[in-house]
Order: structure tokens, then sequence, then C-alpha cells
């Protein structure tokens, strides 16, 4: 079974920020992260069940599922039927607690 993924606007605009930041430092670091990051965001058409919840205080139980992609970012899903929602894609080198507020 192949699953629809979509990507929110806010997830959209911490990518291009994450990759923006990288630009700054290398342009040729930057492009291989984003593609990396992209690759991985396709492949949850496939099995997105393979990642574990993100459980955490404050969060709802089993809402989302985490993806790690490159050791530093962070990328929240959810599964709706036929539907991957990826909602997020954030950078665990930043501080991260605005999210469980």
């Amino acid at each position: 079974m192949k699953y629809n993924v979509i990507v929110s606007d806010t997830a959209k605009r911490q990518l291009a920020t994450h990759i923006s930041f990288i630009a700054n430092v290398n342009k040729t670091a930057a492009r291989e992260t984003k593609n990396k990051i992209v690759k991985a965001l396709h492949s949850l058409s496939e099995m997105p069940e393979r990642f574990p919840f993100f459980n955490e205080d404050l969060i709802p139980k089993n809402k989302y599922h985490k993806m790690f992609v490159e050791n530093w970012y962070l990328v929240l899903y959810q599964i709706k039927d036929d539907t991957v929602y990826v909602d997020y894609v954030i950078d665990c080198r930043q501080d991260y607690s605005w999210l469980k507020r």
C-alpha cells in the first residue's frame, strides 16, 4: 500500500530555515542535507508505521510518529487512513521545548 505524503507549510518553512542556515556555511552540504531529508520524507509513502511514536509529556500519546534524519533532524508526522501528514521538521540542536507547550 502506498500512502500519500502531505508536508505542512510549517514543516516546509522549518526545512527551508534549516537549509538556509547550512547554506550560509556550505552550499554543497546544504544541498546534500536537503536531498537526504526530502528523500526521507518521500520514503514515508511506504510503511510509515516503521518509526516509533513520539511520546513526550504534554503531547497526546500515540499522536505523532518520529523519524530522525541525518542524526540532527526530527520529523514528526501523523498517519490518518492512507495519508501521512508531516507536521514538523525540527533541528534537534536547537531548543524545541516550544513543541511541548
